[in-house]
C-alpha cells in the first residue's frame, strides 16, 4: 500500500498569487510557514526552527484562497507532496517539491477582519451587527419534558 498524504498548519509568508494556465484553470501559489518548538535538552532553552512550504492550488481552491487569504493568515492544508525538476538557461538541473492542496481550512480572522477588508467596511458591518443585536428578541426555550397545555387554561 502507498500514501502520499500532507497536512500543515501554519501562517502565510506572502499574499496568494492567482494565475491562469493556457488552459483557462486557475491556479494559486502560496508560501507557508510552520515552525517546530522543542526544548533543548543540553540547555533547557526553548529552541524553534521555520520551515517553509510552497503550497499549489487549482480551480475553485485557487480562487477563494486569493479572495479570502493574505499574509498572516492561520491555514491548515491537507494534500499530496509534489516534486518536479527543470533545467536553467545555463543548463542547471533544479529540482522542488511542493504540496498540492487537496483541501484547506481557513483559521480564525485576526482583528476581526480581513486586511483585504477596508475599515470603512468594517465600520458598516460593525454597526450592522450592533443593530441587529439591540433588535434581538429574547426567545423562548420551551422544553419537551413540559406537560401538554388543556386549551381551557389558557387565559383568553
Amino acid at each position: 500500500m502507498n500514501l502520499n498524504k500532507v497536512f500543515l498548519i501554519g501562517n502565510l509568508v506572502q499574499d496568494p498569487e492567482l494565475r491562469t494556465t493556457s488552459s483557462g484553470q486557475p491556479v494559486c501559489t502560496m508560501r507557508m510557514a510552520t515552525n517546530r518548538i522543542w526544548t533543548d535538552q543540553k540547555s533547557g532553552q526553548k529552541q524553534q526552527k521555520a520551515e517553509y512550504h510552497t503550497i499549489i492550488l487549482w480551480r475553485k481552491l485557487a480562487e477563494i484562497a486569493k479572495q479570502y487569504l493574505s499574509k498572516g493568515n492561520l491555514l491548515m492544508v491537507e494534500g499530496r507532496l509534489q516534486t518536479r525538476n527543470w533545467q536553467d538557461k545555463n543548463g542547471v538541473k533544479h529540482w522542488t517539491t511542493e504540496i498540492i492542496a487537496e483541501n484547506m481550512q481557513m483559521g480564525p480572522r485576526s482583528s476581526g477582519f480581513s486586511s483585504k477588508q477596508s475599515s470603512g467596511d468594517m465600520a458598516k458591518e460593525e454597526k450592522e451587527t450592533q443593530k441587529q443585536d439591540e433588535t434581538t428578541e429574547e426567545i423562548p426555550i420551551i422544553e419537551e419534558d413540559a406537560e401538554e397545555i388543556d386549551l381551557k387554561d389558557i387565559p383568553f
